[in-house]
This record gives C-alpha cells, sequence and structure tokens, in this order.
C-alpha cells in the first residue's frame, strides 16, 4: 500500500520489509543448512547455479513484497503488473530450479527426518500430492487466479482491502508454484505423462495470458477506474498507464514460457539415450535427483 495507507494503519513499508527480509533470509539460511549438508556427505549435491537461483528467487519475493516497489502498487498498474510477474512467473520458476524440498529436507534433524519418513509414505499423503501436482489441477488454478484477481471487482477489492490483498499476493505465489511444478518437476515429483505434454501444457497457459494482456493493450477504455483517483506522479495518463502493463505482461510472459520449451524441445529432439539427452534433462529436472525420500546426511 502507499505510505500514507500503511501510516494509517499503524506500520511503515520499511517495517514491512524488514519483516520480510527475517522470513526470506531465515529460509535461505535452512536453504544453505541442507545444501552444506549435501556437499559435505557427498550425496548427489545440488549445483551451485540452481542453488543461486533459488536464491535470486527470493530476492525477487523481497522485491515484489517488502521493498520500496510494494509502495506504489496502488498508483500504478504497471508496477502491479511487475508484482504479479515477480510472484507468479519469475521467482517460482527459479525457486523451484533450485531443489527447495531437497535442501530442507537435508536441513532437518535427523530425529525428524525419522518421523516424517512414514508419513511421507503413506498411500493417501502420495495420493493427494499427485493430484495437487496434476497437470490440469496446475494450470486451472493458475489460469482462474490470474483471471480472476484481474476482475474490476475483485482488483478494486485487493486494492482497497489489506487483508484481501495479502490474500492476493499470496494466492500469487501458490498459483505461480503450482503452475510450474510440472514443469520443472523437483524433488520429491514424478513423471507425469509424456515430455512432449509439457509443450502443449505452456502453450495452452500463454493463453489466458495472451487475453488479458491484449485487453489491457488495446483497450480504449480504463479497465480499472479505481486508478483515477490516484496521484499520477510519472507523467502517464491512467489509459497509458494500463496499456505499459498489459504489454510488460505480454512481452515478459511469452519470453519466460519460451526459454523451457526450447529446452523441453532440444531434449526431444535429441538421440534418445545419447549423452547430451541426459544432460538436457539433468538441467531440467534438477541435477535428476531421486524419487524417494533421501537418506539423511547425518550420521549416515
Amino acid at each position: 500500500m502507499p505510505p500514507a495507507h500503511h501510516a494509517a494503519l499503524g506500520y511503515s513499508p520499511s517495517s514491512i520489509g524488514l519483516v520480510f527480509a527475517f522470513v526470506i533470509g531465515l529460509e535461505c539460511f535452512l536453504y544453505a543448512r541442507g545444501w552444506r549438508r549435501m556437499q559435505a556427505a557427498s550425496v548427489r549435491a545440488i549445483p551451485v547455479w540452481h542453488a543461486a537461483s533459488f536464491l535470486v528467487g527470493m530476492s525477487l519475493i523481497w522485491v515484489a513484497l517488502g521493498s520500496p516497489l510494494a509502495a506504489y502498487d496502488h498508483d500504478l498498474l504497471t508496477v502491479h503488473m511487475i508484482k504479479h510477474l515477480l510472484l507468479m512467473t519469475f521467482a517460482p520458476a527459479l525457486i523451484l530450479l533450485g531443489e527447495p524440498m531437497l535442501a530442507f529436507w537435508h536441513a532437518l534433524p535427523q530425529s525428524t527426518q525419522v518421523v516424517l519418513r512414514p508419513l511421507f509414505r503413506q498411500r493417501s499423503v502420495q495420493r493427494f500430492a499427485h493430484l495437487l501436482s496434476g497437470p490440469a489441477l496446475c494450470w486451472t488454478v493458475s489460469a482462474f487466479t490470474l483471471m480472476g484477481w484481474h476482475v474490476p471487482a475483485l482488483f478494486t477489492l485487493g486494492l482497497r482491502s489489506e487483508v484481501w490483498h495479502a490474500v492476493e499476493q499470496v494466492s500469487f505465489i501458490g498459483a505461480g508454484f503450482l503452475f510450474w511444478w510440472p514443469v520443472v518437476q523437483p524433488w520429491p515429483s514424478v513423471t507425469i505423462g509424456p515430455r512432449w505434454s509439457t509443450l502443449l501444457y505452456l502453450f495452452l497457459a500463454t493463453l489466458p495470458c495472451d487475453v488479458l494482456s491484449g485487453f489491457l493493450v488495446f483497450s480504449e477504455r480504463v479497465a480499472y477506474p479505481v486508478y483515477l483517483s490516484t496521484s499520477r506522479q510519472t507523467g502517464l495518463s491512467v489509459l497509458e498507464d494500463q496499456q505499459a502493463a498489459g504489454a510488460l505482461m505480454w512481452t515478459c510472459v511469452t519470453i519466460v514460457y519460451l526459454v523451457p520449451a526450447v529446452i523441453l524441445t532440444t531434449r526431444l529432439l535429441s538421440p534418445r539415450g545419447s549423452p547430451e539427452d541426459e544432460v538436457v534433462q539433468s538441467e531440467l529436472r534438477g541435477s535428476a535427483v531421486p524419487q524417494r525420500a533421501p537418506q539423511s546426511v547425518e550420521g549416515v
């Protein structure tokens, strides 16, 4: 929210930024702890660039939620779109590339691993995880989250209510992780269907983004009248701001979705079983970690 709104509620953007920085810093510490234990135990370690990808992704979440950028979400639709892209498109993909579940597992004490391992092996838990990571569900949740929060009535509610604004941000992050899970397939996911289906998944994912961004770019009327009452400090009119936000979304989503599509196409066109195929698969899956629960690195 703008600084004036935060002051009215009794807290400042700087304090919010510190809270997010602490939470994100704690998660990065736990990730680094698990990553170092994997290195020390000589188990299948997460590559350095994957670990760096995780740290960059976590930094992007802080930029969207805790940095000074977050204070202008209520003033410019372009800033709102930047936050949306960071939370739903860029950060989740980078974080999942870092194999966070694997690193967090190794960060746990051995006693905790012993307690949790039988729980994760229960059929009901595995069925639920299988259902939750299904491409159809992930695509549906992502599409409805994107389109739903950009309906003018819900969009205005998110701007005017601190509670609903927080719900909106959380839903963006959650939908982003769900969307990218079938594409990145980090541990402990299992391959669902042929890999060429991921190309179709990515193509279909561009459709709701194209519809929304196309409407924002080519519409001759203001889609979100709530911005008419905000201060215009950038020189952009409300309609120009709307067009810039739509163009930003259109360009970024197209490029980001094209990257995994090219990687997958390269893999599918490579000779089956060739060394090149294994390299591309390793890069896409995050060093091809095992699908079962990893053994503890403490005392093993």
